[in-house]
Parts: C-alpha cells; structure tokens; sequence
C-alpha cells in the first residue's frame, strides 16, 4: 500500500496546543492547501468550486507511534477514563490518519486552496481531498456521546487593547475565538496557572479564572 501526501496545509499553528478540537468551531481560522508539483494540475480541481465545503484526509505527523495501544484518555473526559481507540478521535491510532471538514473558500493561483474552519498544524500533510456531500455527510440525528458535554462551552476573554493591537487586525477575530474556545485540557483548572499558546507568530500568555480567560502578554516570536 503506498500514501503518499498530495499537499500540505500552511495555518496560524506551529504548535498543537490551542488547535480547535473540532473542524469548523472557528470559522474565522483559515488555512491554505498547496499541492506537491506532481499533483499541482488545474484540472484536478475542475468544478471543485460547485462544493461549499471538503473533506481532508490527513496524516496527523506530530503524532505518530511505534505502539498500539488499544485505549486513550480523551482530555474532554478529564484525561484519567479510559476508552476504544476506535471510540475516540485521538491522532494516537494504529493509521495516524484524521478527518477534517473545511469550508472551500477560494482557488488561488489556479491550483491554491483558500479554505476555513480548520483545525490542523502547519505543514500537516494532506492525503486526499474530497467533497462534502450535505444529503450522504449530515446527519443531525446522530449521537455524539461525550462530545456533546462541551458543545456549547466558551470562555469569556479579556485580551487588553494594547496587547491585541500587537496582532495584525486580519487575525484578531480568529486569536479571540481560539482563547474562547478554552483552549486548555478540560482537566486542568488551576486560576494562577499561565499558559502560553503560539499563533501566527505571536505567543500569547494567559490565564483562566472560573470563565474568564486574561490575555496578560504578547510575544513575537
């Protein structure tokens, strides 16, 4: 069996920490696909601009294993109960591969993919791309089990207007929306912790006091 990358997606993450946990939480997050010369052919998107949105297939690259282990501990279950692999969307799988659904918001330079709502690390390599079929893809009715617990959770964020005028106005919305994601693991609670998390070249420190998370300083990278 032979995969291989077709292309590699460039976003705001160097790091994973602070990733949505989910494609499409963050639609102000935008991410662009650039294919390997082998496949960087116009016609391999023709009429890909009649679908709204795609599915990714990906390597998670900053993830792999020699081990399999037949559990993991999802941080959304407080990250000490265990469950299947195959219960989970841990990138910790026998085939590290993952599964985004991105909104097609462009082609640039006839073979670029402009897309939004993403939750990958830069450089992740893509391999495969496919459309987003609303009748055969959605299913509202589908359970969701322990991810639905979090559905609706967010932070309120006080990021101080000197601190955020640091951040070039293009990528403000998407930073806050991060920070009220909670980026934190579900079971880390500690007021007086500092955290640290990277986007586009900036590192951004805060803290969480109940659901209020405070920007306390900006660092260029």
């Amino acid at each position: 069996m032979l995969i291989r990358p077709i292309a590699y997606i460039h976003t705001d993450f160097k790091e994973k920490f602070g990733i949505p946990r989910q494609a499409g939480r963050i639609p102000e997050l935008q991410g662009r696909i650039i294919f390997e010369p082998e496949f960087r052919n116009p016609d391999a998107l023709r009429g890909i601009t009649e679908f709204s949105h795609l599915w990714l297939i990906f390597d998670f690259s900053a993830s792999h294993r020699e081990n399999f282990s037949p559990t993991v501990r999802p941080p959304r279950l407080g990250g000490n109960q265990r469950i299947g692999v195959f219960a989970s969307r841990s990138p910790f799988r026998p085939n590290p591969l993952g599964l985004s659904c991105v909104k097609l918001e462009k082609i640039e330079h006839q073979t670029e993919l402009l897309v939004s709502g993403v939750d990958l690390l830069d450089n992740t390599p893509i391999l495969d791309i496919k459309p987003y079929l609303p009748y055969a893809d959605s299913h509202p009715e589908a359970l969701g089990s322990y991810g639905e617990a979090l559905k609706f959770h967010h932070l309120e964020v006080i990021f101080p207007e000197h601190l955020l005028l640091l951040i070039p106005e293009e990528k403000q919305k998407a930073v806050i929306a991060c920070l009220a994601d909670d980026p934190r693991p579900s079971y880390q609670d500690t007021p007086d912790r500092i955290y640290s998390m990277q986007f586009a070249g900036f590192d951004i420190h805060f803290k969480v006091s109940q659901n209020l998370l405070t920007v306390i300083h900006v660092d260029i990278i």
